[in-house]
């Protein structure tokens, strides 16, 4: 008997190391709150150290409150950050590219940039589906924790026009945990 509550004990904690490490700290969690509720996304400096920062700093600033989702694509991504809604703004600041060997899957947050790897500004794209196309040529910055059926919901664009969204949703509010009062 105490042979097989050993085993079992082993066996829990090895798939509690395959749990991840920690959640994300207030700091480095970002709450995106659009019109059917809040998507939750954990930001990675370990990735992307200047990235994270500047949109943090966006954040604070209250630059992507009220901006589009100008381009989503079914199964791909949903792209927002671009106060133009045209898909050529931004802050104003290009970002050196900070690739990395985390795979775009679905869920991953990351920054859209033009054909120069160091052009990203403020737009990003949330992953809806896999591509590895993209995996080491663009930059990840988070990872969505909650709310991915908030992001599934947001109104897609005509494929016919590279995701191009005609009367596109909004992002109300975007915050950072730790500046939530409670």
């Amino acid at each position: 008997m105490s042979v097989l509550k050993g085993a079992a004990a082993a066996v829990f904690l090895f798939l509690a190391t395959l749990a991840p490490a920690s959640a994300a700290t207030p700091e480095d969690t970002l709450l995106l709150d659009l019109a059917t509720g809040t998507v939750t996304v954990e930001l990675r400096p370990d990735l992307a150290p200047n990235h994270v920062a500047r949109i943090k700093e966006l954040v604070r600033k209250g630059f992507y409150d009220g901006t589009p989702f100008h381009r989503v694509i079914a199964g791909f991504m949903a792209q927002g950050g671009d106060p133009t809604g045209t898909g050529t703004g931004g802050s104003g600041t290009k970002l050196r590219a900070e690739f990395s060997g985390e795979p775009f899957v679905r869920g991953i947050v990351g920054m859209a940039r033009s054909n120069s790897p160091d052009s990203a500004d403020s737009q990003f794209f949330i992953m809806l589906g896999s591509s590895p196309s993209l995996d080491g040529r663009y930059t990840v910055v988070g990872t969505v924790l909650d709310g991915m059926d908030q992001v599934d919901r947001i109104k897609k664009g005509d494929s016919s026009d590279n995701g191009l969204v005609s009367k596109p949703d909004k992002l109300i509010r975007a915050r950072i945990l730790s500046d939530v009062k409670k």
